[in-house]
């Protein structure tokens, strides 16, 4: 069973960083991608970033690139994706979950089978 667990998310000043673990298991350890979607108060949730370990890319949103990053560790049984975030603004406010899918990265959420619960990150101004 394909099991995700989110977890970093807080209040921090705008400016300040956070950095977002999803913690996976349950799935072919060489055959994997994860992506980063949030979703803010009243709006749609919409792609932040992905990783593949197939081909090693990555994907960021516009909205993101170059205050976003991205990586991961691979331990003996389960995967960790990071998100690292600095810069952060306040359009930055929202819950955020990390999704899993076999293969590579696709940046729309229908491509994704299993979620997990979603982190909180505040972002005050």
């Amino acid at each position: 069973e394909v099991q995700l667990q989110a977890s970093g998310g807080g209040l921090v000043q705008a400016g300040g960083s956070l950095r977002l673990s999803c913690a996976a298991s349950g799935f072919s350890f060489d055959d994997w991608a994860i992506g980063w979607f949030r979703q803010a108060p009243g709006k749609e949730r919409e792609v932040v970033s992905c990783i593949s370990s197939t081909t090693g890319s990555k994907y960021y949103a516009d909205s993101v690139k170059g205050r976003f990053t991205i990586s991961s560790d691979n331990a003996k049984n389960a995967v960790t994706v990071y998100l690292q975030m600095n810069n952060l603004k306040p359009e930055d406010t929202a819950v955020y979950y990390c999704a899993y899918r076999p293969g590579t990265w696709y940046n729309k959420e229908e491509y994704y089978r299993t979620w997990g619960q979603g982190t909180l990150v505040t972002v005050s101004s």
